[in-house]
């Protein structure tokens, strides 16, 4: 049993207290090149938030200094060093007010203020964020306390990802949208509080000398105070990871009835919109070419049950009227999440198409009409490009298998003038 205890004794390959001390003591102030750092992470991160850039949101989490406070407020609360604490919770909360200050400023500015998938995920923490921030910091503290550091520290700032809820809180106030703001800081002080406890629990457990001694009764206050906060914090957490489950399993069923009752007996879905938030909660469906009658509704309704679907509501949508606008609607939320590249790609697309000739009959007439001519290829050019006047020419290359025999041009040229019904023609012997 006791190799058992020094195959896993944290003891091993710990550095000295004092230069972990005195390295998160030099981490926690926010002034100078530290707050440029942090103003232009949340800059970096607000702006893979807004362009649903994973990559970019990771490369913002790598270079953020907000972990350097919270581990210094984990330690001062497990050495009793209350000078410590007092600094450390001050710098965090210049680091926040900064932080969340600069991304309402960049998404108030910002012109594209959808809803990305990267910002709705920080907007409802549960539980395994809770567990998430907790493990996050014990890897975050036991790499600080070791003399060789190794690599965990890159993986504990994507792990806990602090920048991207204070981000995310942010376009909640730039947008106008509170619960965005109040589940994003409730995601971002779940991540600072549980890696602050994760801290001071590694910290208890190497047995760091406290700055100062207190005495019993002082201890169990703190302690008291500690487990009063683990509660509630992990409590709502518990609520919104309840929900969740609920929302996935609902989902589920969902699709275990659209399957057995209409894709299986070979129906063709082209709409569906759930509603779990609505009382009762409804499920919106349409079909290609079937229609339902009101009893047929009515039985399907009655069906709910069996798919564990309570207090649900199923609308089949026949009206074709309100089914296109439904579906109107519903491309038009999606074309507002084309990204600015790809309506780049479809400008260009439309441009290239400008100047493309695909009639390839006209080659092969010409080729039937004209037996002389060994290649041809058409193709269109704008001349005179001026602000007020732009003009399309039909421009034609030709060359002939032998240099003797002489083409007419002039028959050519009026031929297809009046094949592609345009005297904007140029005919060009390579």
């Amino acid at each position: 049993m006791s190799k058992f205890f020094d195959f896993i004794n944290l003891h091993s390959g710990e550095e000295d207290s004092n230069k972990v001390l005195e390295n998160v003591k030099s981490n926690i102030s926010f002034r100078g090149s530290n707050l440029w750092i942090l103003a232009c992470a949340i800059v970096i991160a607000s702006i893979g938030l807004n362009v649903n850039s994973t990559a970019i949101v990771i490369g913002a989490m790598l270079i953020s200094p907000l972990m350097g406070p919270i581990v210094g407020a984990g330690f001062a609360l497990a050495i009793y060093d209350f000078e410590l604490l007092k600094k450390s919770g001050k710098n965090l909360l210049i680091a926040t007010v900064v932080g969340l200050a600069v991304a309402t400023f960049y998404f108030y500015l910002s012109p594209f203020k959808d809803s990305q998938s990267e910002i709705l995920s920080r907007t409802s923490p549960n539980i395994y964020d809770v567990l998430i921030a907790f493990f996050g910091g014990l890897v975050g503290v036991i790499a600080i306390t070791r003399v060789e550091k190794g690599n965990p520290i890159p993986g504990v700032a994507i792990a806990t990802a602090l920048m991207p809820p204070l981000c995310t809180a942010g376009y909640g106030l730039a947008v106008g949208n509170m619960s965005y703001f109040f589940g994003a800081i409730y995601l971002y002080t779940i991540n600072c509080f549980f890696i602050c406890i994760s801290t001071f629990l590694i910290i208890k457990y190497l047995r760091y000398k406290p700055v100062q001694i207190i005495d019993v009764k002082s201890e169990k206050k703190i302690r008291y105070g500690i487990t009063a906060l683990i509660l509630v914090m992990t409590i709502p957490s518990f609520y919104l990871a309840y929900n969740l489950l609920n929302e996935k399993k609902y989902s589920q069923n969902v699709e275990q009835f659209i399957n057995n009752e209409f894709l299986n007996k070979g129906l063709t879905l082209i709409y569906k919109k759930t509603h779990f938030n609505n009382k009762p909660k409804t499920i919106e469906l349409a079909f290609l070419n079937e229609k339902f009658s009101n009893d047929e509704i009515k039985s399907l309704n009655a069906k709910l049950i069996d798919y564990s679907l309570p207090n649900t509501k199923l609308i089949i949508k026949q009206d074709l009227k309100d089914l296109k606008n439904e579906i109107l609607n519903e491309i038009g939320n999606q074309s507002k999440n084309i990204s600015e590249k790809e309506v780049l790609i479809n400008n260009l697309k439309k441009e290239l198409a400008a100047f493309k000739f695909e009639n390839t009959e006209v080659e092969e007439e010409i080729r039937i009409l004209f037996p002389e001519i060994k290649t041809i290829s058409l193709g269109k050019h704008i001349v005179n490009h001026h602000k007020d006047s732009v003009r399309t020419m039909t421009v034609v290359l030709f060359d002939v298998k032998d240099e003797k025999v002489k083409i007419d041009v002039v028959k050519l040229q009026k031929w297809l003038e009046q094949k592609l019904g345009t005297k904007e023609l140029r005919i060009i012997k390579e």
